[in-house]
């Protein structure tokens, strides 16, 4: 016959292995969310006002491309997210849902992580 202390023990077990596991493709998802959201607003930050460059070598964003810019960024890869424009700073949130491998077995289907990136058009060549 089973003893309470095994089944206990078994349980235990299980939640922490569940917890190893599940614990790190939420961390590896947090990495990615990161990774995702600081490259789209990478490619945000490129979107200068052209004709005013030009005219004044003023380096200023033009929000709405700079928006667009990113969020495509975002489709080509798969992913979706919020973007923000203030100023000359693009700011872009990602968040990954990952479905959990073994604590789905104590009630929890998945772990949604979010990571944020923020860049800054700046003319460069400066040292």
């Amino acid at each position: 016959m089973v003893s309470a202390f095994v089944v206990i023990f078994t349980t235990a077990l299980v939640v922490m292995a569940g917890l190893v596991l599940d614990g790190g493709l939420a961390l590896s998802a947090k990495v990615q969310a990161i990774d995702d959201a600081q490259a789209a607003a990478r490619a945000g930050a490129q979107a200068i006002d052209i004709p005013l460059y030009r005219s004044s070598g003023q380096i200023t964003l033009d929000p709405t491309q700079a928006a667009a810019d990113a969020q495509h960024y975002l489709a080509q890869i798969g992913q979706s997210g919020t973007v923000q424009v203030v100023g000359e700073q693009v700011t872009v949130t990602v968040a990954i849902t990952e479905h959990t491998q073994i604590l789905s077995l104590a009630g929890v289907d998945r772990i949604t992580v979010s990571g944020s990136g923020s860049a800054t058009a700046e003319q460069g060549g400066n040292p």
